[in-house]
């Protein structure tokens, strides 16, 4: 069985080296990542410039480009054969909420998904030092099961572990997706030429809280296991949009 992996902070980063290892008994580990931090690119696809990938290791290849091009170029041209299943990670930070929307790791996970393969994203609810390892051992557990049970069609499952030992790991839920708070942060500087310049950078804000929420989970100390599903169609509002009275033509 070969497994796909990758991530959206670089091939190099610990989190990526710490899930391959884990996966490593599971079956066959390629690793096809990023070469570089590709950090909230989301879901983006390099079309306007070609994509280089270099074998840097055994079964490990960097590309000049976005988690979703890493899945794409690993399923179709690297891999010897279709992967079993994609885990995506473990992302230095949390993927909880509204944070899915940005999160490269996620993408790389939907992405498998539309290819019809299992697909996981594991993050770490962490912002500075990170112990990779019950994350990994974790996403190992989950990663099996998958292997042998499945996943509901066009269903991906996005992880969120607290960075905390594995003592004090209150088991996992399975969660539906929250709801973040961010401040709107623009920071304004000058360049040395005197041209404005900005860094968008929300600070976060918390999030509201919500039983069975991921963010609510992880806050209680325990591992959100949320099943997210590719159709973004909000079936309760199908009557009421159609009610709209529109001019046509």
């Amino acid at each position: 069985m070969i497994v796909l992996v990758s991530n959206d902070d670089g091939i190099r980063a610990a989190g990526i080296q710490a899930l391959a290892s884990a996966l490593s008994d599971l079956g066959e580990v390629w690793v096809v990542a990023p070469d570089r931090e590709q950090s909230a690119v989301s879901h983006a696809l390099s079309l306007h410039s070609p994509l280089r990938a270099d074998e840097i290791g055994p079964r490990q290849f960097a590309v000049d480009g976005t988690p979703t091009d890493c899945i794409i170029l690993g399923v179709n041209q690297i891999l010897p054969e279709r992967p079993s299943l994609i885990v995506s990670g473990i992302n230095h930070g949390g993927n909880l909420g509204d944070d899915i929307t940005y999160s490269g790791t996620v993408s790389a996970a939907i992405e498998g998904t539309l290819l019809g393969i299992p697909s996981i994203a594991v993050s770490l609810v962490v912002r500075g030092a990170a112990d990779y390892e019950p994350a990994a051992r974790f996403a190992r557990r989950l990663s099996e099961s998958v292997v042998e049970q499945g996943l509901p069609e066009d269903t991906l499952l996005n992880v969120n572990v607290p960075a905390v030992p594995d003592e004090d790991l209150r088991g996992f839920a399975v969660t539906r997706q929250g709801k973040r708070r961010y401040s709107d942060a623009i920071v304004e500087k000058v360049d040395p030429r005197g041209r404005k310049y900005y860094w968008i950078g929300g600070e976060d804000a918390g999030f509201v809280r919500a039983e069975g929420s991921d963010c609510t989970a992880v806050e209680s100390g325990m591992i959100s296991v949320t099943p997210l599903h590719l159709d973004l169609t909000n079936y309760q509002s199908l009557s009421r949009v159609n009610d709209l009275r529109v001019r046509w033509p």
